[in-house]
């Protein structure tokens, strides 16, 4: 059918302002993600606390609203609530009472919903708990999990959070760090990861991380679209040292990863045995920037000396750290505060500790940056 020169001038109007106002939907959507990098600074900050006893395997995300959410478990599965960024805890919640802690928590920023993973006794069921509420109340749902190409269906224990991805042509996906055992614990096992286009109703493997023998491993989304992986790696079957950190990228949105490398920076564990350590990551929700925070530990023998590093150039280059906890430490998980609310500008480290049992730390940026040079890069101008 023929338009006249009305309709002519409508379609043409319509095709020339739908990229525009797409564009400014996305950039309001990212405003409430992403935001400046000033709260972050100002007078250094930093405190720590006790949020649980006994057990093991911490994760911590922060929802949409603030809501601080510190989760843990190694028999039985619990979450604490924080609605004033991190300094008073509510009770313990449990999710479920049996079952490891399958790591991997994360915020869907579509729905705002919270996502726990529970393994009864890894690798074996897999189930998936749901909040509605900011981490209130959780219900247990039926979900898929598909295999990879070799055959297995990925196990969720144990790793650090999941995240949404925001940019690029797979933005909305989540995307979460599985892995495959070996028949001996790690050996022959690999890191993967699991995402889903559904909002968590259906999960598919991603291929394999480029490296045999790793486990545990941590992944933040840059500016860009790209995804940066930081694995644990507990046997090397390649020559590669297995006590630094191995990393690849993803430029897919998480289905295949490549650019293998050793960080000659980023300790993997103990530097004494071939076995490394779970490790926290985040990229704080800055716009525009990759500022990568690793957390792990610097010790020539044993789980001590707990350290943060800061990256301001998505992980390239690490030029600074500091210590967290001489004492010992174990896993740790890392997360940020949302722009505008009671979490704005404080980084979060929950980390096990002691004699048992999780701390919680929080800290800004400017604390971190008092800390060591390492002379693996600069620290850029950041006011």
């Amino acid at each position: 059918m023929a338009l006249n020169m009305k309709q002519y001038r409508l379609v043409l109007i319509g095709v020339v302002l739908f990229p525009i106002l797409m564009a400014a939907v996305v950039e309001a959507a990212d405003d409430k993600l992403e935001g400046e990098l000033e709260p972050f600074l100002g007078e250094p900050e930093f405190e720590v606390q006790q949020v649980f006893t006994g057990e093991r395997f911490p994760n911590v995300v922060v929802t949409l609203d603030g809501t601080v959410l510190a989760t843990w478990g190694s028999k039985s599965f619990k979450v604490r609530r924080s609605e004033d960024g991190g300094r008073t805890w509510g009770e313990e919640i449990i999710v479920a009472d049996l079952g490891f802690h399958g790591g991997g928590v994360l915020v869907d920023e579509n729905t705002g919903d919270a996502l726990v993973f529970v393994d009864n006794d890894p690798p074996a069921p897999r189930h998936v708990y749901r909040s509605h509420d900011q981490g209130r109340s959780w219900k247990r749902e039926d979900v898929v999990f598909h295999e990879d190409t070799k055959g297995n269906i990925p196990s969720l224990h144990m790793s650090e959070h999941g995240i949404t991805l925001r940019h690029g042509n797979h933005a909305g996906r989540l995307l979460r760090p599985a892995r495959v055992y070996g028949k001996v614990y790690a050996r022959g096992g690999y890191n993967t990861a699991i995402y889903s286009d559904d909002s968590g109703k259906t999960w598919h493997p991603s291929e394999p991380f480029p490296a045999y023998g790793t486990g545990e491993g941590a992944i933040a989304e840059l500016a860009d679209g790209r995804i940066y992986y930081n694995s644990r790696r507990h046997h090397s079957t390649d020559g590669l040292n297995p006590r630094r950190r191995h990393i690849a990228f993803s430029h897919d949105g998480g289905q295949t990863w490549e650019d293998l490398s050793v960080s000659e920076v980023l300790p993997d564990g103990d530097q004494n045995r071939d076995y490394g350590l779970m490790g926290g990551l985040v990229r704080l929700p800055v716009r525009g920037r990759d500022i990568l925070i690793f957390s792990n530990i610097e010790s020539p023998k044993g789980r001590t000396g707990g350290t943060v590093w800061a990256s301001f150039d998505g992980g390239n280059t690490w030029p600074v750290k500091r210590l967290v906890e001489e004492g010992r430490f174990a896993y740790s998980s890392l997360s940020a505060g949302r722009p505008g609310t009671s979490s704005e500008g404080w980084i979060y480290l929950q980390f096990e500790e002691g004699e048992g049992g999780g701390h919680m730390a929080r800290f800004n940026l400017s604390w971190l940056l008092q800390g060591l040079t390492t002379g693996d890069g600069d620290v850029p101008k950041l006011k």
